[in-house]
C-alpha cells in the first residue's frame, strides 16, 4: 500500500514538472532571459525540477582516462563492457581501449547495495581508473525484476561475488565499500577455505559496518531500536504490477532516501537554499554542482525485501560475522581461513554513518593472515563519502590502496 501510495504521488508530481518544464522555456526567451523576475522563476523551476525522485541509474560519464605521466601521457577511450548479466546485477568493465597489453592489477569493485545505484563510486572508479582494470557490481533495481528470478538475499550477494571473481579469473582483487564489507570478507573466507584458485589476492574494505557494536552511530541505534518484526511490517512492501518486478516485496528506496534526508534534514534545507540562490544570482558552475549531487542522491534503487531484512538480523542487531555466527549455504563463515589474502582496512575519521573501528573489526577477525599482509588506514578529516570520494580519497588514501594491490599483486 506504502508504495502505490508514493506511486500515485510520484505520478501527479510528473504532470506538474510538465507545467514546470513550460515554464522554463518560456523563461529562457532572450527578451525573458535576463530580467531579475524571470531568472528568480527559473530558479524556482529548476530547484523544483532538482528535487524529483528517480529510479533510473545514472550514467557514470567514464568516457575517457588518462594514462602516463608528463610528456608521455595519453588520452584513451574507456567503454563500459558488460562482462556477465546476472538477474540481480551486471558485472561491469571500465575497458580501455588499447591498453590491454598494460596487464594492470584487475580489480573487483563491489558497490554498496544500499538504495543507491553503483555509479554513486563514480569518483573512486575514475580514481582507480589509470592503474587498475576495475570491474564493478552494478545492482539492478529490485522493482525492475521480475519474480521468477526468485529471492535475493545475503547468501545470494555472497555467491555473486564468489562467481565474479571466478569470470575475472586468478590473480584479482576485491575492495568493498559500505555496506558490502560483510559479504566481501565472506566471500573471501569461504574461497580460502575451499582453496578457490580465484580467491582475491588482496582485499579492501572501506567503511564498513563489520562490528556495529564498537561505537554504535545513529545509523546503529534505529537498527536496534525495534525488534526485527517492525521492519519487516513496517518497511516492505510490494512493488505496483505496473513495473517488471511487480508483486515482488522490497525496501522501497524512496524509503531509506526519506530516511537519510530526515537525519540532516536542515543541510539539505540549506543545500536548496543555495541552489536558488546561485541559480538566481548567475552562479552556475556552483549550481551546477549542486544539482549533479541531487541528481545522484535522488536516483533510488529498492533493495530486495530478503536482503535488507537479512542486513538487518544479521549485521546490524546481530552481528553474526563478528560473533562466529555467519553461515554461507549452510556453512559457518571463518574468517580465520583467510591466509593468503593481504588485508586493508580503511575507515573515515568523522563518519557518522559507519563509525571508526566497526572496519577495524576485521583485522581480529582474521587472524590467519601474517602481519606483514595486515594493515590499516585512518582517514583525517573525512567524513563517510570522504572515505571513496572527492580530494582526500585522491590523494591521501588513494595511493596507499594502490601501494597494497600492485605490492601483492604478483603473489
Amino acid at each position: 500500500m506504502k508504495y502505490e501510495a508514493y506511486q500515485a504521488h510520484a505520478d501527479l508530481m510528473a504532470h506538474m514538472r510538465l507545467y514546470t518544464e513550460a515554464t522554463l522555456n518560456t523563461m529562457r526567451q532572450p527578451w525573458l532571459a535576463e530580467l531579475p523576475a524571470a531568472r528568480r522563476l527559473s530558479a524556482a523551476c529548476m530547484v523544483f525540477a532538482s528535487a524529483e525522485v528517480t529510479h533510473r541509474r545514472p550514467d557514470f560519464g567514464i568516457s575517457s582516462v588518462m594514462l602516463g605521466e608528463g610528456a608521455l601521457a595519453r588520452e584513451v577511450l574507456v567503454q563500459e563492457e558488460q562482462v556477465h548479466v546476472a538477474p540481480f546485477c551486471t558485472l561491469l568493465r571500465f575497458r580501455k581501449e588499447g591498453a590491454a597489453q598494460l596487464a594492470q592489477p584487475r580489480v573487483l569493485l563491489v558497490a554498496p547495495m544500499s538504495g543507491h545505484f553503483a555509479t554513486l563510486l563514480r569518483d573512486t572508479v575514475r580514481t582507480m581508473l589509470p592503474d587498475h582494470d576495475v570491474y564493478i557490481t552494478d545492482w539492478h533495481n529490485a522493482r525492475d525484476v521480475p519474480l521468477s528470478a526468485g529471492p535475493f538475499g545475503l547468501e545470494h550477494y555472497t555467491r555473486y561475488l564468489i562467481d565474479f571473481l571466478a569470470l575475472i579469473g586468478e590473480g584479482a582483487h576485491m575492495l568493498a565499500v559500505c555496506q558490502p564489507c560483510v559479504p566481501a570478507l565472506a566471500a573471501a573466507s569461504i574461497m580460502a577455505e575451499d582453496r578457490h584458485p580465484a580467491a582475491p589476492r588482496s582485499l579492501t574494505l572501506m567503511a564498513g559496518p563489520v562490528d556495529v557494536r564498537i561505537s554504535p552511530t545513529a545509523v546503529n541505534r534505529l537498527a536496534t531500536s525495534k525488534p526485527f518484526s517492525w521492519f519487516e511490517n513496517n518497511l516492505i512492501s510490494a512493488v505496483p504490477r505496473r513495473h517488471p518486478g511487480g508483486g515482488r516485496r522490497v525496501y522501497p528506496g524512496f524509503l531509506q532516501l526519506t530516511a537519510f534526508m530526515s537525519m540532516n534534514l536542515e543541510r539539505h534545507m540549506d543545500a536548496f537554499r543555495g541552489l536558488y540562490r546561485d541559480l538566481a544570482t548567475g552562479e552556475s558552475d556552483k549550481a551546477a554542482v549542486t544539482r549533479a549531487f541531487y541528481a545522484e542522491y535522488f536516483a533510488v534503487l529498492d533493495l530486495p525485501a530478503e536482503f535488507y531484512l537479512e542486513t538487518i538480523r544479521d549485521v546490524f542487531q546481530h552481528p553474526a560475522l563478528a560473533c562466529g555466527t555467519l553461515s554461507f549455504e549452510g556453512r559457518t563463515v571463518r574468517p580465520a581461513a583467510i591466509r593468503r589474502t593481504a588485508l586493508l582496512t580503511v575507515e573515515g575519521e568523522r563518519d557518522d554513518i559507519c563509525a571508526l573501528g566497526q572496519t577495524m573489526a576485521a583485522q581480529d577477525l582474521c587472524t590467519g593472515i601474517p602481519a606483514f599482509l595486515k594493515s590499516h588506514h585512518m582517514q583525517a578529516g573525512v567524513g563517510h563519502y570522504g572515505v571513496f570520494s572527492g580530494r582526500r580519497w585522491a590523494q591521501q588514501t588513494y595511493p596507499i590502496v594502490r601501494e597494497l594491490i600492485y605490492s601483492t599483486d604478483s603473489l
